[in-house]
């Protein structure tokens, strides 16, 4: 991490650590129940999110990560449910409001950008007419205001001609251009938190630094929060305040961006790091992490990532609670193992 980044890190958690967290997750559990069983999809997982503060999500593809998201947005579909859990947000459990306060919260106060934009984008209509009803589905403005703000959303995410655009429907658009659209429309109503799912995967590198760009300025100038969905550690170094490392539905580690990418505790994490190209030299294969993601419906006993890791031991067969690692501070790193590559133990 640079020395500029470093500090915006370290201001961010300056400010956050005077006020209560924007949002506190604590053991969010949710399972799918299907004919061929119960599907653990997010297990026991907890943290939390200030304002201005930028989250990272971590891990493989069917780690939880985008399920952990849509619990929170209230996505979950039959035959799935959160089972368990608080979602406190500004001091309100989402998982106690009515469907119809909850939408009204979902889009407004809470946004979320999706990987697929056309999750978001309906293909039939114009895209001026799909921001436009964005905001007036909350807030009463003439059409001409929403289209201003439609317009300056679109200038911000860095679309050229944004009035020829607004005219446009989504297919005429490239798929990095829908993914613009779709992050505009997230940013429409001024949202006290965005849940971003992996919105950069589909845009060019020059166009991705760009909406990294927007994404961390507006945290910095209004305040908004943001978890950042990603499988990318590239991404969330530049971009992060702090990280959560999903494993099998739960979070394996966690701390400063700092802690957890210069000192990584769990071997799960290691071995996504060890996994950059970027960290190994021309011409030496890649390391990877050996073997397969566990099935969500059958996990093994004790710890799921024993099966892969270099560093098992016999406690390992008894699943492990997740300890503080390091030094103290306000975001302790914590790491949820047995046998973590460093040592310096507390309950």
């Amino acid at each position: 991490m640079s020395g500029a980044e470093t500090s915006r890190s370290e201001t961010s958690r300056s400010e956050t650590s005077r006020a209560e967290p924007l949002l506190e997750v604590s053991g969010l559990t949710t399972r799918f129940f299907t004919k061929a069983g119960v599907v653990n999809a997010v297990e026991d997982v907890s943290f939390s999110v200030g304002r201005g503060e930028v989250l990272g999500l971590v891990g493989e593809s069917g780690s939880g990560k985008s399920m952990t998201g849509y619990s929170l947005m209230g996505l979950i579909d039959a035959p799935g449910r959160v089972v368990a859990g608080r979602l406190m947000f500004k001091g309100r459990d989402l998982l106690g409001l009515p469907p119809e306060e909850m939408r009204r919260l979902r889009g407004n106060r809470i946004a979320m950008v999706f990987q697929d934009p056309m999750m978001t984008l309906n293909p039939v209509l114009r895209v001026d007419t799909q921001m436009i009803e964005t905001i007036q589905a909350h807030e009463k403005v003439s059409r001409k205001a929403a289209l201003a703000r439609a317009r300056d959303a679109l200038v911000k995410v860095g679309i050229a001609s944004p009035d020829e655009r607004l005219r446009s429907y989504p297919h005429q658009f490239s798929g990095g251009m829908r993914q613009r659209v779709a992050i505009a429309i997230a940013l429409l109503n001024g949202p006290d938190l965005i849940i971003a799912d992996e919105p950069t995967t589909a845009l060019d590198v020059t166009i991705q630094g760009q909406i990294l760009y927007e994404v961390q300025r507006l945290a910095r100038e209004t305040g908004t929060a943001l978890i950042w969905i990603t499988h990318d550690l590239s991404v969330v170094a530049g971009l992060a305040d702090r990280i959560c490392v999903m494993y099998a539905g739960r979070i394996v580690e966690q701390g400063t961006t700092e802690d957890v990418l210069t000192h990584a505790a769990h071997p799960y994490t290691q071995g996504l790091l060890d996994s950059v190209p970027s960290r190994n030299a021309r011409g030496v294969p890649l390391r990877q992490i050996p073997g397969m993601t566990p099935s969500l419906l059958h996990l093994p006993p004790g710890c799921p990532f024993r099966d892969r890791c270099a560093h098992v031991i016999a406690a390992c067969g008894e699943l492990p609670e997740s300890r503080v690692v390091g030094a103290d501070g306000l975001y302790p790193q914590a790491a949820r193992c047995h046998n973590p590559l460093h040592r310096e133990l507390r309950p």
